[in-house]
């Protein structure tokens, strides 16, 4: 796999590092002179010095054959205007895109860069699975499989609690996939019990997250989405 890389920042960087250890081709491009030639002492040719929002650039690193781009820049205009220029002029099929300033996502999105990554976003999806208050936490959108997965805590009000797997009324397009219980996790069965205080990971199509709430959270003490 040939994979470019727009940005020698800590994450271009770290990124370039740990795909060329695995046996990758990459080629990272920096366009601050001076950040390029400490990260050049390491990488030494996998690094090339120039503005990756530039085509000649691009051409230069190769992108005419590259399975993968990877911006993260600095800059959030930059990263959408590498990962549409690699996909709809070079046919590059797989992009990744960092977004430096969360309040961006969606804007990635409505252009069709995704996947478009945010650590602020990672993180509080991280604070929201340690604080349980929230009742609801989307763990994975897969929009191109057009499914998602979602962890809910089932409350002492829920008509689930006690009730066996089997005996559970979940809407249609959707799926119990694993109870997270006392610190561990397991794949349930037909006869299992769920019991209140449960965190049950759910697969299921867009749009059902307010009937799936619902049912295991009956006092609306939780949010939808």
């Amino acid at each position: 796999m040939y994979v470019i890389i727009a940005g020698a920042g800590k994450v271009g960087w770290n990124l370039a590092r740990e795909l060329i250890g695995r046996d990758q081709e990459v080629t990272l491009v920096e366009s601050d002179h001076a950040r390029f030639r400490v990260v050049e002492e390491e990488l030494e040719h996998a690094v090339q010095y120039g503005d990756a929002t530039e085509l000649w650039v691009l051409e230069r690193a190769g992108i005419q054959r590259a399975d993968l781009v990877i911006a993260v820049t600095g800059d959030d205009e930059d990263n959408i205007l590498i990962c549409q220029m690699a996909r709809a002029k070079y046919g590059v099929d797989r992009i990744v895109a960092r977004v430096n300033n969360p309040r961006n996502l969606d804007h990635f999105k409505e252009l069709g860069i995704e996947p478009a990554v945010s650590a602020t976003d990672l993180i509080l999806r991280l604070i929201e699975h340690e604080v349980p208050q929230y009742g609801l936490v989307h763990l994975l959108d897969l929009a191109g499989d057009r499914l998602e997965i979602i962890e809910l805590i089932v409350n002492a009000e829920s008509p689930l609690a006690g009730q066996r797997v089997a005996d559970v009324s979940m809407p249609d397009g959707s799926l119990i996939i694993s109870v997270l219980r006392e610190g561990g996790g397991f794949v349930p069965k037909d006869e299992t019990v769920i019991e209140a205080g449960d965190e049950v990971l759910v697969v299921l199509d867009p749009g059902l997250e307010d009937d799936i709430t619902a049912r295991f959270a009956p006092d609306g003490s939780g949010p939808s989405g």
